[in-house]
């Protein structure tokens, strides 16, 4: 494969680390939303490891994506 080659598909993992990134937050933002109405230990405990989860996802999702992109992500939160 070139350098191209090399380049192009590169930039298609990034892309896809991106958007795994973009869903993986809105995630979040959706359990930060439906934990706000759950009452009882119970469902606030399972609300805490789903987040806890995600949040997992997100930070190995990040480290992926600096890794290809050899630079830190910068400006997305």
């Amino acid at each position: 494969m070139g350098d191209k080659d090399e380049m192009i598909d590169k930039a298609a993992r990034i892309a896809e680390i991106d958007r795994r990134i973009a869903v993986t937050r809105d995630n979040i933002r959706q359990l930060i939303a439906q934990s706000a109405a759950l009452t009882g230990i119970a469902a606030e405990e399972a609300a805490a490891d789903r987040m806890a989860a995600q949040e997992r996802a997100l930070a190995e999702l990040i480290q992926a994506r600096e890794a290809l992109a050899g630079r830190p992500e910068l400006g997305k939160s």
